[in-house]
């Protein structure tokens, strides 16, 4: 349940955040293996978190050329989603036992650093860096 309907302005925003904090977030756990002595999963993470990248960047130029192309409506796309909280699909995961399997992970998530609220605010001030939010003229 992703809030993006069936719009495609809010899709591709959402995709450049969920990239932008998959990175982060992958990136954090091959730090914390290596540091505990886990290169293999270091190896896998660090692995995911490049492919997340370049996924990221394809987002990101998308809604760059939308802002382009039609700067209201994605404008619009950016303010509704940035403003409902962007919730990872994780929130989703359900493993048959227990209800608050993805709220435990995340707790868990932040305590020991993998992605917290500071990685969140981090992703929005980037995205608004990135597509120069701040450059843009009244629409």
């Amino acid at each position: 349940d992703i809030p993006t309907g069936n719009d495609p302005y809010r899709a591709f925003v959402y995709a450049s955040f969920q990239e932008r904090a998959t990175f982060l977030s992958h990136g954090s756990m091959a730090r914390l293996a290596k540091e505990r002595g886990d290169p293999t999963l270091a190896l896998i993470c660090g692995t995911i978190a490049a492919d997340e990248k370049r996924q990221e960047i394809a987002y990101e130029r998308i809604v760059e050329k939308l802002l382009e192309v039609d700067p209201t409506e994605t404008m619009i796309a950016i303010a509704e989603m940035m403003s409902n909280n962007i919730t990872m699909p994780g929130h989703l995961m359900h493993d048959g036992r227990d209800q608050h399997l993805f709220s435990n992970f995340s707790a868990v998530a932040q305590r020991i650093g993998v992605y917290t609220i500071s990685d969140y605010i981090h992703c929005l001030e980037f995205l608004v860096g990135q597509w120069r939010l701040e450059k843009l003229e009244r629409v």
